[in-house]
């Protein structure tokens, strides 16, 4: 064999080595893009997904048995397929990384035995309830004025001012001479008389012993305390009914206390009460709740409670400093941080840490709060763990896939007809007119951010006030509208300079 036909063999060797190579990698490749493509059925499986409901991405807690143009926006509803989970599970999945990404932070919903034992500071004051009003029975004149003044405490009968009763003079006179007449029916009338004028027995007796008048009559104090008010002088005309004095008992004193709102649900009238002096630490005053006013303060959020002290010895002044402590019963209750609780003003709620990362909304029923920690009356039990921290950011993603909470009730699909909106305030925004005839109006709008709408453009109603208001298409408005039944409806409309 010559050279010539051995390099010919070698040649057509080297081809068919690369062909079989070539023909090894193609085959190679054509398995690998098999096993990575998926096959047919994969895809008519991934294209059949089961819809449970169709929703609008703004509204995501309305649900719809079919798809559709929006009642809300001017939007096609979008489905929620069975594999996506969240909304129909009432859970939220939250990955450990995530989770503390967001820094949530877990509590232990505990049982304690919490007394309703209230202690607050309040001031002494003077006791209302024991007040004399001292008057004038008759006219006539102030004769002397003895040495009294407001703030003066004085005994029962004591003499406050000696007055002259022309009137009772005249009376009295009438009475002496019937007496001589030794009628003793006529006696007892005219007696009768004089008591009906005002006269107390004591002087009708001092007449009738003496036989003779007494012009000048002594108004003494009806009871002790203190003088409040004393408005007579010497020399003054005194009217019937008219105010000489005002004077407040001292037997018992007032404690005004002022009790947080969030702690007044247990008062009571009758309810026991302790209280020290701060002048007198040592000495322990025992009391009662007399009252529970009707109002709160508006500015400190506090009620007003008054205590009843004796008050023996009168040593008890009004203005003094005194911590009271209401005593209340002991009750079991369960406990969370205030924290953790999120009020939406209608309701209270919670988010459950369940197993699996899975994190629960659930409606709770608040109790008064103490030391940082809620009372919960239901919707939880002993032991559970609840978020403490960053559940505000797992509400805002359970609301955009419309997770409600466990204790509500069961959302299920339902028609566009059927649904019926919830009435909210008005609401502001700027767009341009779209279209336009005598009762809707259809307005491509900037973003609504107190909805969390981004612009779009959407039909509304025109209230009837509006529906002559000028405006033609093409025309930027800034205008106003809100919920009205199931529809939106713009109620104030103003042109703007584009």
């Amino acid at each position: 064999m010559n050279s010539s036909s051995i390099k010919k063999n070698v040649t057509l060797t080297a081809i068919g080595v690369l062909i079989l190579a070539l023909g090894a990698a193609g085959g190679a490749w054509w398995t690998k893009r098999n096993s990575v493509m998926p096959p047919a059925s994969a895809e008519s499986s991934k294209s059949e997904r089961k819809v449970l409901y169709w929703y609008d991405p703004m509204k995501p807690d309305a649900k719809f048995d079919k798809p559709g143009p929006s009642p809300f926006m001017d939007m096609q509803l979008v489905p929620r397929y069975a594999d996506e989970g969240g909304a129909d599970t009432g859970a939220l999945a939250v990955s450990t990384r995530a989770s503390q990404s967001l820094g949530m932070r877990l509590a232990t919903v505990v049982q304690q035995a919490l007394s309703n034992t209230v202690e607050v500071t309040g001031t002494l004051q003077l006791s209302e309830r024991d007040v004399s009003i001292v008057q004038a029975r008759t006219g006539g004149f102030v004769e002397r004025v003895y040495s009294r003044a407001p703030g003066d405490v004085i005994a029962a009968g004591s003499p406050l001012v000696d007055v002259t009763n022309p009137e009772w003079v005249g009376a009295q006179q009438e009475f002496l001479a019937v007496k001589a007449m030794g009628d003793a029916a006529l006696t007892q009338a005219a007696r009768q008389r004089l008591a009906l004028l005002g006269m107390s027995s004591a002087l009708i007796q001092r007449v009738d012993s003496s036989n003779r008048t007494a012009s000048v009559t002594t108004i003494t104090a009806p009871g002790s305390g203190v003088i409040s008010e004393l408005a007579v002088r010497q020399g003054m005309s005194l009217s019937p009914g008219m105010t000489l004095a005002r004077i407040t008992g001292l037997g018992t004193v007032w404690l005004e206390l002022a009790v947080p709102q969030a702690q007044a649900s247990t008062l009571e009238v009758g309810q026991a009460v302790q209280a020290r002096l701060t002048a007198a630490p040592e000495t322990v005053l025992k009391g009662k709740v007399t009252s529970v006013l009707a109002e709160t303060n508006p500015d400190t959020r506090t009620v007003r409670v008054r205590v009843e002290l004796p008050n023996p010895g009168q040593r008890l002044r009004a203005g003094m400093l005194a911590t009271a402590t209401l005593q209340g019963p002991t009750e079991s209750v369960l406990l969370v941080p205030s924290d953790a609780v999120i009020r939406t003003g209608k309701r209270a709620l919670v988010y459950l840490a369940e197993d699996g990362g899975q994190y629960r909304p659930v409606d709770v029923q608040l109790g008064a709060e103490r030391d940082g920690q809620l009372v919960i009356r239901q919707g939880l039990n002993v032991g559970q763990k609840v978020v403490a921290s960053g559940q505000f950011l797992l509400d805002s993603e359970a609301s955009m896939r419309g997770v409600v909470p466990s204790s509500s009730p069961p959302s299920t699909p339902m028609s566009p007809v059927a649904l019926s909106m919830e009435k909210v305030s008005a609401f502001e925004t700027q767009g341009v007119i779209e279209e336009l005839d005598a009762s809707n109006i259809k307005l491509r709008h900037q973003p609504v951010p107190a909805l969390k709408w981004p612009a779009m453009t959407m039909g509304f109603k025109r209230a009837k006030e509006l529906q002559s208001s000028g405006f033609k298409v093409g025309d930027t408005v800034q205008f106003q509208f809100r919920a009205v039944g199931d529809e939106y409806e713009v109620v104030a409309l103003k042109g703007v300079k584009p």
